[in-house]
């Protein structure tokens, strides 16, 4: 059984960051630079028995835009549906229900995020992005 809390307080900042800075899309994130993005956003920890197994954060203005970002279940607990109860729990809080934009990148996850209503880009031609190297 999982508990998915948002009280930042349970954030257990080793587990995240070792995660994170190895990952393919946060690799070499330093502790300081995970601490602050916890503290810019609406956080969500996944535990068993108080130990934490997973993470996502969410980037928004709680009014029009949410931005899901470094969402993760530790490997050797993946195939037991927690990302699934975790993107359900994101989606359904209710400080986010007045967004009306929703959006994310990955790499390898499209069916998972598919599942709870994300779609490709209607209008590409619309959406920009400036990526410091």
């Amino acid at each position: 059984m999982i508990t998915i809390s948002t009280d930042k307080t349970k954030l257990q900042i080793n587990v995240i960051h070792s995660f994170l800075t190895n990952s393919y899309w946060a690799k070499g994130r330093t502790v300081s630079e995970v601490k602050k993005t916890i503290e810019n956003c609406l956080c969500f920890g996944v535990y068993i028995n108080d130990n934490q197994i997973g993470f996502g954060r969410v980037a928004t203005d709680y009014t029009v835009f949410a931005y899901l970002m470094d969402i993760f279940i530790l490997p050797e607990h993946r195939g037991n549906g927690y990302s699934k109860k975790l993107i359900e729990t994101i989606t359904q809080v209710k400080e986010l229900q007045q967004c009306k934009t929703w959006m994310l990148k990955t790499k390898d996850a499209q069916g998972l995020y598919k599942q709870y209503g994300f779609t490709e880009l209607k209008h590409p031609e619309r959406v920009l992005e400036r990526i410091l190297k």
